[in-house]
């Protein structure tokens, strides 16, 4: 049970930690995850909900980074064709292949300089690579205008980011970590005598008036928050110089009505060096982005300018015989992402790699996380533990363990794929509407028996609040997925918002309200 409510109560007896991981984002969670497996007695704190900021805004892929064959960043690209694979393995309910069409005309880059690339993506993950190998098509539909005539196909994937991310919390959770969401960390001070950091955290759930500290120890801190790592080292260590700078670069997207009706997504090359994803989405939409703005600072809320909607409904435009305005508009969201400022100065030319490193302030050790990307999340914490271990704690007994290991839901009970779990799934609540059933495999994976549990018709499920969505479901939410408020359910645990009416927007507030004082 992921609880935060539940794991406040524990700090009393577990006031000492080997690590506190600051950010409940992906690598956060990935690394809390990797260290509670690891052995190590775990704290991971987010002052908002998991995953609320950047690790929920991306453009929901797994991918290899095509574009990045470009910059000669080959070591960075296999990596995460590598990660890809790994990943894939790991959470077959909630990672899923995707066929991208990237088209071609004459005042593209030749076609042979494309062909290079997608071969050489094709070779750099490797010849036992569980994806669909790339190769040129010819168009014979009318979805592209008449000047694109034929293109190319690769392969990638597609994950539900936010969901991602609560799944790794909940698994470091269950591997003994204390996680602890809506938790602000208030002050970082040296303990006397003693080899420790005294940290003093805030908690304050969506119904509480007033928040409560709590103070607790640990042997060392990871700054893993985003893009305010080099902000929390100043505000609590104001004669600290931060290793990296930071270049924070802003990411928007749009989701409008379907553009069309195949499920390959496109990528589009844009006449400024840009490319933007045009992604099918929650079967009724198609997800256009992402922009690359450089952002001298971060603004109080990260939003979407007018300019970046009449981008990227441009970008389409030029590629689509169906055309969209800004008035096509469904839902819009942004995230700044955490790059390390390499002196470019061009938001898309920026490293998405990542830098780790540890700093010792006070004679004690604080890890911070420079960068990442959400397909290389494992792989980062892999390497923070390893680093860590060898650096810190002078203890390399403790092996790595998450390459080949199932993410939170990722155990399909044996099945061999996502299929046939979903076969067996059907067949086991036969009772359940197909559609519901597919939506709750593919949110939940192997957990899905625990929100079924003692559920034999539809009844069972309590009341339907609107929408084919039951009370119970939202009572799993709040005991197993730590959901606290309207939004959290409804734009990270599901993505809800786009399909309900107001009215079981609000008959879900009312439930939450009812249902959260007994916790």
């Amino acid at each position: 049970m992921l609880s935060t409510i539940d794991n406040l109560k524990k700090l009393k007896s577990q006031n000492i930690f080997d690590i506190l991981v600051i950010g409940g984002g992906i690598n956060g969670s990935g690394i809390a995850r990797d260290a509670a497996g690891r052995g190590l007695k775990t704290l991971l704190c987010e002052k908002k909900d998991w995953g609320a900021a950047t690790s929920s805004a991306s453009t929901k892929l797994i991918h290899g980074g095509l574009r990045y064959l470009e910059s000669y960043e080959f070591s960075m690209v296999k990596s995460a064709l590598n990660e890809r694979e790994i990943l894939y393995k790991s959470a077959p309910y909630m990672i899923f292949p995707l066929r991208f069409v990237l088209p071609h005309n004459k005042q593209q880059r030749p076609r042979w300089i494309i062909r290079a690339g997608l071969f050489l993506y094709d070779y750099l993950a490797g010849k036992n690579s569980s994806f669909q190998k790339s190769n040129y098509i010819k168009f014979n539909n009318d979805i592209l205008t008449k000047e694109f005539k034929y293109g190319f196909v690769y392969t990638d994937c597609t994950v539900d980011d936010a969901r991602l991310v609560l799944s790794n919390v909940a698994d470091a959770n269950s591997r003994g970590a204390l996680t602890l969401s809506r938790t602000e960390i208030k002050s970082i001070e040296a303990v006397k005598e003693k080899n420790l950091w005294k940290v003093t955290i805030s908690s304050k759930m969506p119904w509480q008036k007033r928040a409560k500290k709590h103070i607790v120890q640990t042997r060392l801190i990871v700054n893993a928050a985003g893009c305010h790592v080099n902000g929390l080292l100043q505000q609590f260590f104001s004669d600290f110089t931060p290793k990296y700078n930071m270049s924070l670069v802003k990411g928007s997207h749009i989701i409008v009505p379907k553009l069309y009706n195949a499920k390959h997504a496109y990528i589009l090359q844009n006449d400024d060096g840009r490319i933007i994803f045009t992604i099918p989405y929650e079967d009724k939409y198609t997800l256009i982005g992402t922009t690359d703005i450089l952002l001298k600072k971060l603004p109080p809320k990260i939003k979407i300018s007018e300019e970046e909607k009449h981008y990227l409904c441009s970008a389409v435009n030029r590629y689509f015989n169906n055309k969209i305005t800004k008035q096509d508009i469904i839902w819009d969201f942004s995230g700044v992402r955490p790059l390390i400022d390499d002196g470019s100065g061009k938001a898309q030319s920026v490293s998405r790699d990542y830098k780790l490193d540890i700093s010792y302030i006070n004679d004690r050790p604080i890890l911070t996380v420079y960068g990442g990307k959400i397909t290389g999340f494992r792989k980062l914490a892999e390497n923070a533990l390893d680093k860590i271990l060898k650096d810190v704690f002078a203890d390399q007994s403790k092996a790595a363990w998450t390459k080949n290991a199932k993410i939170w839901g990722g155990d399909l009970s044996g099945a061999a794929n996502f299929e046939v779990f979903l076969n067996t799934l059907k067949r086991e609540f036969f009772w359940l509407p197909e559609k519901l059933i597919k939506r709750y495999a593919k949110s939940y994976g192997s957990k899905v028996r625990i929100l079924l549990k003692n559920c034999s018709n539809l009844e069972d499920m309590g009341k339907d609040l609107g929408n084919f969505i039951f009370e119970k479901e939202i009572e799993y939410l709040m005991q197993f997925e730590d959901a606290m408020a309207l939004e959290d359910i409804i734009w990270r645990r599901s993505k809800f918002g786009l399909h309900i009416s107001d009215k079981t927007k609000e008959n879900i507030e009312k439930f939450i309200q009812q249902n959260r004082v007994k916790k």
